[in-house]
């Protein structure tokens, strides 16, 4: 992780730790670095979400492009992958995102998208963050080297509709859904998107006024959407994150439905109709083992890799893997996107419940979902505590005896965080009970060392 760019960008509350100066110093960086990797004056994309910060981001990041002499494509309120999609149908040298996902308003990040449609490049990172954080002042251009804001970029938002709308083609008439917008990106593009579907679908939290987006809503408080589904006898219900890179579900009855039952169920579909490269999914180490036995029962593959949609993309792009994803939401159809997709997602798995022709809690019975306990115990920042931990034979020596206790029937985690002073403990096992107490044991264990 660099010195600004965290896992998913730079993140700060604004005007705290993430300003308008910082903006306008990231805008310079960026267009200085494509600049002089393209050899001319490079075209950058910028969206945004419904915080009540992202204009004012919005206007340093273009004022901080514009005067290196790129050029801007704004796209205005949309969401995180149509950024990511526009980018590469526009032949844009990069997008930039503003907006800090499923977190409270106050905070707001910007997040960086490569030509291809990627997350921009380590190595590229780096060279943006020496920019910024160099105490040099940086000589801007003047008279006609000054860049330009294009116009007209908004009605873009019909092309992600259209691009979205030609990946699914079943029968969905008679299909009820309740859609969950999270009072964020989303709310500038579901209701258009589903309205183009032969289905019926209505909306909460899309009403976004600048500091309700994630207030309650959406795929991080999911109570809401289960309530609703129920009382209005919806068929589904479906959520999004603030920027709509995020989708979980709700069954019938009222139960979620997490990212690795969509992964279930999708990988379920892909492979039938013969696309499911190398039979595998690809999940993360904190995938449920609910997942596990759905692949091994099912003859996939489950490849897992460090937590993060970053590391889960660059082992489909390694592997040319083709869905992936994060128990919180974050799935990758890499036929259709180079990043996670919250509407994608959503009409992805509509599709596999249409193809099925049963409930969504039957179609989401074929995985099931271990009790999970995870104990996130705090350490010292200093000294390299978390190293030391993590290296005492002691919490291995106790890791094993209380695996020998689960009989194969669960699953032990032990890691530390990479962002805080924190080892991660998470424990799954046939009950909560036995989760619980496994996972309170190591904890006990780790303070002590």
């Amino acid at each position: 992780m660099g010195r600004l760019f965290g896992t998913d960008g730079i993140r700060g509350v604004v005007g705290e730790t993430l300003t308008a100066e910082l903006a306008y110093r990231v805008g310079q960086a960026i267009t200085i670095v494509l600049t002089r990797k393209k050899g001319s004056a490079p075209t950058i994309t910028i969206g945004k979400d419904t915080r009540i910060s992202s204009d004012m981001l919005e206007s340093a990041l273009m004022a901080g492009i514009c005067s290196m002499g790129g050029s801007v494509m704004p796209f205005g309120t949309i969401p995180t992958p149509a950024v990511a999609f526009l980018t590469v149908q526009e032949e844009a040298d990069a997008g930039i995102v503003i907006s800090a996902s499923h977190n409270p308003f106050e905070h707001n990040g910007i997040k960086i998208f490569g030509g291809q449609g990627y997350k921009l490049s380590d190595e590229m990172e780096a060279m943006v963050e020496d920019i910024v954080l160099s105490d040099e002042p940086i000589q801007v251009m003047t008279h006609e080297k000054i860049g330009m804001r294009l116009h007209g970029m908004r009605q873009m938002k019909t092309d992600y509709i259209e691009h979205l709308l030609s990946t699914v083609d079943c029968d969905m008439r008679g299909l009820r859904v309740l859609v969950d917008c999270a009072n964020g990106a989303a709310s500038a593009t579901a209701p258009a998107l589903f309205g183009k579907l032969p289905l019926h679908a209505d909306f909460i939290f899309d009403k976004p006024d600048g500091i309700n987006i994630n207030n309650g809503c959406g795929s991080t408080h999911m109570e809401p959407l289960c309530r609703g589904v129920v009382a209005g006898k919806y068929d589904l219900g479906i959520a999004f994150d603030g920027d709509a890179d995020r989708c979980l579900l709700v069954d019938e009855k009222g139960n979620i439905i997490d990212g690795d039952k969509v992964l279930a169920v999708c990988g379920r579909s892909i492979k039938r109709k013969g696309g499911l490269n190398g039979n595998a999914i690809v999940a993360t180490v904190m995938s449920n083992l609910g997942l596990h036995e759905f692949c091994r029962k099912g003859d996939y593959q489950l490849v897992c890799t460090d937590v993060g949609d970053r590391h889960v993309l660059e082992k489909m792009i390694e592997c040319g893997y083709m869905i992936g994803g994060e128990q919180s939401g974050h799935t990758i159809f890499r036929e259709f996107a180079t990043t996670g997709d919250g509407e994608l997602t959503a009409l992805q798995f509509i599709q596999a419940y249409c193809e099925a022709g049963v409930p969504a809690s039957e179609l989401v019975s074929c995985c099931a979902q271990y009790p999970q306990e995870l104990i996130n115990v705090p350490v010292s920042a200093m000294g390299g505590a978390k190293q030391r931990i993590m290296a005492d034979d002691r919490l291995w020596e106790q890791v094993r005896f209380q695996e020998e206790l689960l009989h194969g029937d669960g699953r032990i985690l032990v890691r530390p965080s990479g962002t805080e002073a924190l080892i991660r403990v998470m424990v799954e096992a046939k009950t909560v009970e036995t989760a619980h107490n496994v996972a309170q044991a190591l904890a006990d264990l780790i303070k002590t060392l």
